[in-house]
């Protein structure tokens, strides 16, 4: 059943996405256009406001509407590959190491482990700072750093998995190891990656924007609402406008993405399943 906190969600991020794919027909400006004549112009409910920029502009005289529009795609292209990177390298260790243990198994978990202990926002400075600061490298970067809650939960499920007898029968009959990991464990780890995979959107998220707003993230004329807050966060006394509502977009496409990956984990805990 379809929980409040898992339909608000489901809400927030359709309206993101369709949001994101329509933000050029959307958007009233331009994202990257400059109008001098226009700059720290109020939203429009406020004395001198207007129509034509309703949520302001910013220091360059941007469109603050559009801007944020705009931002939408990079957050939800960064934060979607990421993931997808993520969850196919976490994903793959995690099916070897519970698949085959062992030294193999062992080794995959040490590195997780060791990983684990490291913060993960310091080792993406490091790899950012040294290849520059690009779309690709971001994707790159956290893809690489976020999968170990995928090889760890995979892991936990394939070590359960490989007990059942479905998959002692075809192994007893010679299926090739290859042929039982992507036949019989994958597909039912699937719910799992899936719901992991949700959550970790709105890290991702998270992640480009303060790469963004450090300056190693998304660069202009790309719009980012982790920049947006850099740029707004040294007019917060005088034009507040620039960075909250930045703030307010990002704050709820997370949210968004927690409210609908704790729904997707509830449904699929089969402890949950028999509750009303």
């Amino acid at each position: 059943m379809l929980s409040k906190t898992g339909l608000a969600g489901m809400v927030i991020v359709a309206t993101v996405i369709l949001v994101a794919i329509f933000a050029p027909v959307i958007a009233p400006h331009d994202p990257a256009a400059i109008d001098l004549a226009s700059m720290f112009a109020p939203p429009m409910w406020l004395d001198g406001g207007s129509l034509s920029h309703p949520l302001g502009t910013d220091n360059l005289g941007r469109d603050v509407l559009s801007r944020i529009l705009y931002g939408s795609r990079t957050s939800l292209i960064v934060g979607v590959c990421a993931v997808i990177v993520a969850g196919c390298i976490g994903t793959l260790l995690g099916l070897i190491a519970g698949f085959y243990g062992g030294w193999v198994g062992n080794a995959i978990m040490r590195v997780t482990d060791s990983l684990l202990a490291l913060p993960a926002m310091l080792i993406m400075l490091v790899i950012v700072g040294v290849f520059g600061p690009s779309l690709v490298t971001l994707i790159f970067v956290m893809g690489c750093t976020k999968w170990v809650p995928f090889t760890r939960l995979v892991r936990g499920e394939v070590l359960s998995l490989k007990e059942r007898d479905y998959v002692r029968a075809a192994y007893s009959i010679g299926t090739p190891n290859a042929t039982i990991i992507l036949r019989h464990l994958l597909p039912n780890v699937l719910s799992t990656i899936i719901v992991v995979s949700t959550l970790s959107v709105g890290t991702a998220i998270i992640s480009e924007s303060s790469l963004s707003f450090l300056g190693l993230g998304i660069q202009p004329p790309d719009v980012s609402w982790g920049y947006m807050l850099s740029e707004g966060q040294t007019h917060l006394s005088t034009s507040w406008w620039i960075a909250t509502f930045p703030g307010v977009a990002l704050s709820l496409t997370v949210i968004g993405f927690i409210f609908l990956g704790d729904w997707l984990r509830d449904a699929t805990d089969p402890r949950l399943q028999g509750r009303a």
